[in-house]
Order: structure tokens, then sequence, then C-alpha cells
């Protein structure tokens, strides 16, 4: 009798990142976000520097978009935005992880973009719209090649710039985050099993904006060279 697992359906393809330097890739289990992580952005939305507990969410695994390729403009917004952020790639974890042994879990870093519905349309606004409608919808997570630890260190301190059509949009460091990459592993770790496989998008910097089809956006961040997607045409009509 076979082994293999029968499906009744066909099986979703595994989402994954090429690693810098290797052959194999990094297979994407889930993709966790933080959100409101720089001072100068948290104002521009119109809130207070105060350092509140991290505004989390996810993203499905299957939103990636590979660097080079295209993002289709999504349904139901006319206001269309890109968020830089450094991504984390995580090689083990668990629940309840020290902040002080929080990198020891980490396999490598990368460049995403947390792309996001400003704006809804046709869907009544307010409280109990799911945040989800905005932020975890079909290629949403851009996403960068996988810098392993042992080439680059733990980035945190180096440039964030996010260039659309060649006009510097957003601009800023790494060391500007409110919640540092080893607090927002411990955090996550409280209430959620991280395990191999995970991402993590760490927050944007000020200067987000609205982009249409045909923008062609260059992410870059110091150490973990750039990743380019072009805005398409509507993915349905």
């Amino acid at each position: 009798m076979s082994t293999l697992a029968e499906f009744a359906v066909p099986a979703p393809v595994q989402s994954s990142l090429p690693v810098i330097g290797s052959s194999a890739r990094f297979p994407v289990r889930r993709i966790y976000c933080v959100g409101r992580n720089y001072v100068a952005h948290v104002r521009e939305m119109g809130g207070d520097e105060t350092r509140d507990f991290p505004l989390i969410f996810q993203k499905p695994a299957d939103s990636i978009v590979q660097d080079g390729g295209t993002v289709p403009y999504p349904p139901k917004t006319d206001d269309f935005h890109f968020e830089l952020e450094l991504m984390v790639a995580m090689k083990g974890g668990g629940y309840n992880i020290p902040e002080e042994e929080a990198l020891s879990h980490v396999f490598g870093y990368g460049i995403c973009l947390d792309m996001t519905r400003r704006r809804l349309l046709d869907t009544p606004d307010g409280p109990r719209i799911p945040w989800e409608l905005k932020k975890s919808f079909d290629h949403s997570s851009p996403c960068g090649p996988v810098y392993p630890v042992e080439q680059v260190g733990h980035p945190a301190s180096g440039g964030i710039k996010l260039e659309v059509d060649g006009v510097a949009r957003q601009d800023s460091v790494l060391s500007l985050m409110i919640w540092r990459t080893p607090e927002i592993i411990s955090t996550l770790s409280r209430y959620y099993s991280l395990q191999p496989g995970d991402l993590i998008m760490t927050g944007t910097p000020h200067g987000v904006g609205a982009v249409l089809p045909g923008n062609v956006l260059l992410g870059s961040i110091e150490g973990l060279g750039q990743l380019t997607v072009t805005i398409g045409e509507a993915a349905v009509a």
C-alpha cells in the first residue's frame, strides 16, 4: 500500500523564497505582520508615538509575489498603498521565547512589502470590518530573497528606502523601529508557536502612499539587496 497521501482536490503549491548563496529554497509556513512600528509612520496614520502593544495580523503564505514579479491592482479599492519592511525568516521557534534567545531562532533576513488596501469600496467601514480585508488579500506580500544570518548578521541600524518610478518615497533607518526584532519574536511567541518557515514583517517607516498600474517599486535595505515589483492591471474586472 502506498504511503503517499491522496488528496480529494489538487494540493496547494508550497510557497517558498530563494536563499542567497544556496540552491535550497526557504519554505514559507506563515506570514506574521507587525504594524505601527515606526514613530513617524504612527504619526502619519493619525496616531501618537506611545509604545503601545504592537498591532499584529497575518497574511496568507500564497500571497507572496517574488522579486521581479507583478502585483495586480486588487479589487474593492481605489487607494492601494505600499509599505516597505524588514523581513525576518525563522529557523526555529516554539512558545514563550525569551527575548535574549530570540535571535538564535532566526535563519535570515530580507526585504518585503506589506501591500494595503487603504480604503475599501462598497464595504461598510468601522471596527467590525476585519483588518484582513485591507491587509491579507491575494498578491499582498511581495518578498525578496532570504539572506542567511551567517552572511549578514542581524540588521538593526541600516537604511531602508523605497522608490516609486525612481522617486524616493520612503527613506528611514531600521534603528527607528519601536519594537526591535528580538522583542517582536518574543511577543509573537506568547500567542503563537513560531516554527521554521515562518516569516515576520516588522513594520514600515513613514512615507507610505498610493500606487497605480504601471508603477515600478524598488525597495532596498542596507546589506539585503533590493526588491523590485511592478503594479499590474486589476486582477478582476
